[in-house]
């Protein structure tokens, strides 16, 4: 009995000897092994010499290399291997981005397409890179395209290359993790000294650098901001810029990265906001900033922080016109809107704020909104006084601000201070008809109260 016993125990070990036997001999061939290691995992590609795979992979799109580098290891380290070579590189980085020959909006979005499956093609084939590694060597790759680089090209704006990185970069880190990203930043910053730019512009006397504006502008949207599908991802690019600044300089950023710019030069507008009334489309790109960081609710930025940022910019570079304040919070939203306006009336900045509702009237009549909107805001807004008295206050300080703007606006036509096109004269027939819209909105309200 105890012999047979025996005898079962001695052949399982014998069994499972054997197995891992196999397994040792295996791996032993597989980092030791040379010859074997490629003939093992490169399939019916094993008997073709490297130079004739190459060739194969010449006739292959870049989607098409991408899927084959998932195969194996070894198949995807033969792929790095030819997107080293120089022909390779010179196949698979096009810098046609400057080529006019064919219709701007075909020939973008052909180049973008291109530049999109080139970052699947890196994040598949990096990925088992640590992610310092993995950008070391994809930056060494691009190198050599001068157009990726903050100060590569001599014509920016009519050049297609800061966006074709953005949207490699975009498809290359896409589903990273928040770390990740960081590190993708900071190698960023690293590598264009973005950081020290930044200081240089916050720094000077707004407009003084115009092409280190235009190049911070640049690169900011088109490599880091414009390619993102979801808002989560945009906020947290834009996070990144803003965040190591204080208010007041984030202030300067946002205005130097979504700030009106001229349709000339491409440069910043600094004076547009302080000299006249502008227009939806100059302030549209502030306003979208602005609501994202509010909207998708990022831990890094409370509404508060939302609200002193816009306080902020209203001051870039100097107080803007009032209109255009009321015009940014209009297209920034109702929830910006309304807490902008309750901060006021919180902090006792009624007569600032009487005022504000005047312009919103005003920018209302002149993009024909509904008028009903702004007394509405101005009810809600009514809510947040403690008392009565501060309520009735208020309600009078806007029936003045009203007269007090028309006065204005007479008084400096009267003494012969306006433009020859007469702006100022359409810009009161505006004012005038705005507020006798607003009063009559506010008599419906009423009205429709006392019936019910």
């Amino acid at each position: 009995m105890a012999s047979r016993i025996n005898t079962s125990f001695t052949l399982i070990p014998n069994q499972k000897y054997r197995r891992s036997n196999r397994r040792s001999n295996s791996y032993f061939s597989d980092t030791l092994g040379s010859e074997s290691q490629p003939l093992s995992t490169l399939g019916n590609f094993k008997a073709l010499p490297l130079e004739i795979f190459q060739i194969i992979l010449r006739y292959l799109s870049v989607k098409d290399i991408s899927m084959l580098s998932m195969v194996s290891k070894t198949v995807s380290q033969h792929i790095i291997n030819y997107i080293s070579t120089s022909s390779g590189s010179k196949r698979l980085l096009l810098q046609d981005f400057h080529n006019l020959e064919l219709p701007s909006k075909r020939q973008d979005s052909a180049i973008l397409e291109h530049y999109r499956s080139l970052g699947l093609l890196f994040k598949r084939c990096t990925l088992l890179l640590p992610t310092r590694e993995r950008l070391k060597y994809i930056h060494r790759i691009l190198a050599e395209v001068s157009c990726f680089k903050f100060n590569g090209c001599a014509a920016p704006i009519q050049c297609l290359g800061l966006p074709c990185y953005g949207m490699f970069l975009q498809t290359l880190t896409a589903g990273w993790d928040e770390l990740e990203c960081h590190r993708v930043y900071n190698f960023l910053c690293e590598l264009t000294d973005l950081s020290r730019k930044m200081q240089t512009v916050v720094c000077s006397k707004p407009g003084s650098a115009r092409k280190l504006e235009l190049r911070i502008r640049l690169f900011c949207r088109s490599v880091l901001l414009d390619h993102w599908i979801h808002q989560s991802d945009s906020a947290f690019w834009l996070t990144r810029i803003l965040k190591p600044w204080p208010m007041v300089n984030q202030a300067r950023l946002l205005y130097i990265i979504f700030g009106p710019i001229s349709p000339q030069d491409g440069q910043v507008v600094w004076q547009k906001m302080i000299e006249e009334p502008t227009d939806e489309s100059s302030l549209k790109g502030l306003a979208d900033a602005i609501k994202l960081l509010y909207d998708t609710g990022t831990k890094e930025w409370t509404a508060d922080d939302v609200i002193s940022l816009v306080d902020e910019l209203s001051v870039v570079p100097r107080e803007w016109l009032l209109e255009n304040n009321a015009r940014l919070l209009i297209l920034s939203g109702n929830n910006i809107c309304f807490t902008f306006m309750a901060s006021k009336a919180v902090n006792g900045r009624a007569i600032e704020l009487a005022k504000l509702i005047v312009f919103l009237a005003l920018v209302c009549e002149k993009e024909l909104y509904c008028m009903d909107w702004a007394v509405k805001m101005m009810q809600k807004v009514c809510k947040v006084f403690s008392t009565p008295v501060e309520r009735n206050n208020f309600l009078q300080s806007v029936a003045n601000a009203f007269a007090c703007v028309i006065m204005e606006m007479l008084q400096s036509i009267m003494s012969g201070d306006h433009d020859e096109d007469d702006r100022s004269f359409l810009n009161l027939f505006h004012l005038v008809h705005a507020q006798a819209n607003f009063h009559k909105e506010v008599l419906y309200l009423t009205m429709n109260t006392l019936s019910t």
